[in-house]
């Protein structure tokens, strides 16, 4: 594995992960800029910017920047998140010069005339309403405008419907001279693609970018609380949550192997506690997401009405006991899941520039995988103990969606978790 960094003189960053032995390149532009930055008042613009920045430059329109890319066998995408914002593509090795001058045109240049903002405003409102007909989905969305009241960082990524019907393209335009600036990009390339080759070309290509603006997003403050809303299903959707820890804690791989542990798949202890052992749910799991100054830890239920009074002890039961003990088998088996999603990652160029991109922007500088690795290797059973004693002591965040007469309330919750 070679990676190489390079800052250019205007401050963008340049990360590559040279991989002779493909045919292809992964590339991108990643922007330190997510929904938590957004003014609450302009929800949705984030991802709404995410979808005009392809919809035409001076030169290109919005149908030759997807014929461009597809013609030489591309392909072409892009996420919003919380905190950052990607915009991507993947191809043949010879057409590197092609993405970078697709890229730094879009980046640089977007017309978003008004028609296209109008078109894509009710594409996005269709994605609204979709996530809407999820409950699964949805859901997570009322768990963090809970877990996060009043905050960008408890909005919906892609925004609320009224704000979304009302957003002017000059606000877009506004966002994109705001946070599309040099020292928020990250370009990456992972492939057959030498750092010269790759630094050279951007420098190149990246040079009218506006100029850097302050623009930090406000500090995370977690508030927990409950959210239900009765609604017409088949099943009953819970989220228990609580304030996890973020990405640059020191207990942060503790926190991820709780997960593991908790509930990251069919070995895990609510897998074979409450679905195979006792049938309860179709789905159930345990997530961790971090963020630069907090985190999140999230257990999902989906599950028939009639089951929750059984359901809700039971989730009760297994966080309780997690708090006092882990086993050595379990631990050592959480370590592989890890260890192997990390290195089996490396097989994809997508992966890899996603992941380097992203370490760039979260810590400045490249990830060391074998680094990463010994860290998550030195975490032991106490160590993973204590990260479950602290985050389940916290005030607990409860959303549920769906037929929920059955469900208790939330203060039988808290009175389960504290004994």
């Amino acid at each position: 594995m070679s990676i190489e960094v390079t800052k250019l003189p205007n401050g963008v960053r340049v990360i590559t992960d040279y991989v002779p032995a493909v045919e292809s390149v992964a590339v991108g532009v990643w922007v330190d800029v997510g929904t938590r930055h957004e003014d609450m008042a302009h929800n949705g613009v984030a991802h709404m910017v995410e979808h005009m920045m392809f919809k035409g430059t001076p030169t290109r329109t919005a149908a030759q920047i997807a014929e461009q890319i597809e013609n030489v066998g591309g392909q072409m995408n892009a996420y919003t998140s919380r905190e950052i914002t990607s915009y991507h593509m993947h191809l043949l090795k010879e057409d590197l010069p092609l993405a970078l001058d697709v890229l730094a045109d879009i980046m640089q240049r977007p017309t978003m005339p008004e028609d296209e903002v109008e078109r894509e405003r009710g594409v996005i409102l269709q994605e609204i309403g979709m996530t809407l007909d999820t409950p699964d989905d949805w859901v997570f969305d009322l768990y963090q405008e809970t877990a996060y009241p009043g905050q960008a960082l408890g909005a919906p990524i892609l925004g609320r419907d009224t704000i979304i019907r009302n957003m002017k393209r000059d606000t877009l335009l506004d966002y994109v001279a705001r946070f599309y600036t040099p020292a928020r990009l990250v370009i990456g390339v992972a492939g057959n693609a030498t750092h010269e080759t790759v630094s050279a070309l951007v420098e190149k290509l990246f040079g009218e970018l506006p100029e850097d603006r302050p623009g930090e997003a406000a500090a995370a403050s977690y508030k927990g609380g409950e959210h239900r809303e009765e609604k017409t299903l088949e099943q009953s959707h819970v989220l228990v949550g609580f304030q996890g820890v973020s990405r640059k804690a020191d207990d942060y791989y503790a926190a991820v192997l709780l997960s593991i542990i908790l509930g990251g798949g069919m070995s895990s202890r609510l897998f074979q506690e409450v679905r195979e052992k006792r049938g309860l749910v179709y789905s159930v799991f345990s997530h961790h997401a971090p963020y630069q100054d907090d985190g999140q830890f999230v257990i999902y239920a989906g599950t028939g009405p009639d089951k929750l009074p059984e359901l809700m002890p039971v989730l009760c039961d297994e966080i309780g006991k997690i708090r006092t003990s882990v086993s050595g088998e379990e631990l050592k088996r959480a370590k592989a899941q890890i260890r192997a999603e990390i290195l089996m990652g490396q097989e994809s160029m997508m992966r890899r520039v996603n992941q380097q991109a992203k370490h760039m922007i979260h810590f400045g500088a490249p990830m060391d995988l074998q680094h990463k690795i010994s860290q998550i290797e030195a975490v032991s059973a106490a160590d993973v103990t204590a990260v479950a004693a602290k985050i389940f002591a916290g005030t607990p965040t409860l959303t549920a969606l769906g037929p929920l007469g059955t469900l208790e309330s939330y203060d039988d919750l808290k009175r389960r978790l504290a004994a």
